[in-house]
């Protein structure tokens, strides 16, 4: 089926009352696992490839057009998304590429700076159609002022979304980026805050670290689009250790990669059924 817009399944969860999982490909075969787990899950999902991912591969294109493919293909209603993207000309590129929806993160900027630049990014994305994040507060895990103790202040995300017209927000909220551990500690009653002040949906980033119970109840408390990539990269390569331990001669990569893959799709699914309802699904550690 063709991609469904970022926009169209946001509102869709948040008139479910679910959250949106989005989960970041970092090789051809994450994307393949993002749709079968979705497929199997029978629960619309979004693709991400972040700015780092793109320097990683050395360009947007080769990668981009793929999981776009990959994703019109999936038998549900899928987006592609960039994300955390700090360079306008990337934004910009994976626009006209076809992506759904981009996160332009100028979170580093000064807060008027941030303003100016996250208000230009919106507008060019607007005129062609595509639906845009923003991040204000940083989210833990980064260098910098992307410390885990910053909180995003209520007031101040309500106006800089009216100052801006993004049309979602990533808020930090006591989660951090690239947890290897998930016993991060959110605030619930500022995400309550933040949902009631906002006038968008709201996103948490560096969800894997944050448990099962606690994704839950993140949705339930106002979260809509829930991020997830770190969690899934120790899923892919705790399998692929797995088999080259019990295979130690293997040389052909798709023997270990295929497993990795099964199992990433696999997590995949278990994670959209916990966001899709979070007050029946039984907690998996």
């Amino acid at each position: 089926m063709p991609l469904t817009p970022t926009g169209d399944l946001v509102r869709s969860a948040a008139e479910e009352g679910a959250g949106v999982g989005a989960f970041n490909v970092v090789q051809i075969e994450h994307a393949e696992a993002i749709v079968a787990g979705a497929e199997a899950a029978d629960r619309p999902v979004v693709l991400q490839l972040s700015e780092n991912t793109v320097r990683y591969h050395g360009a947007l294109e080769p990668l981009g057009r793929a999981t776009l493919a990959i994703a019109a293909a999936c038998g549900v209603p899928a987006a592609v998304h960039l994300d955390h993207a700090e360079s306008p000309e990337l934004v910009r590129a994976a626009v006209d590429l076809g992506f759904t929806s981009v996160m332009f993160d100028a979170a580093r900027l000064p807060y008027a700076a941030n303003v100016a630049a996250t208000r230009e990014i919106t507008a060019h994305c607007h005129d062609r159609d595509t639906w845009v994040e923003a991040e204000l507060g940083e989210i833990g895990g980064k260098d910098g002022a992307h410390a885990p103790g910053v909180r995003t202040d209520p007031g101040e995300a309500e106006a800089f979304v009216r100052a801006t017209g993004v049309d979602a927000l990533a808020v930090a909220v006591g989660s951090s980026h690239a947890m290897l551990t998930r016993d991060a500690v959110l605030d619930f009653a500022l995400i309550a805050r933040l949902s009631a002040a906002v006038p968008v949906p709201l996103v948490l980033h560096g969800s894997s670290g944050v448990p099962d119970d606690d994704l839950r109840k993140a949705v339930a408390t106002g979260m809509r689009k829930v991020n997830i990539s770190t969690h899934l990269n120790k899923t892919f390569t705790r399998a692929v250790r797995a088999h080259l331990r019990e295979h130690p001669a293997v040389a052909d990569p798709r023997r270990y990669l295929g497993p990795a893959r099964d199992a990433v799709a696999a997590e995949v699914a278990r994670l959209l059924a916990v966001l899709a309802d979070p007050a029946r699904v039984p907690a998996v550690s």
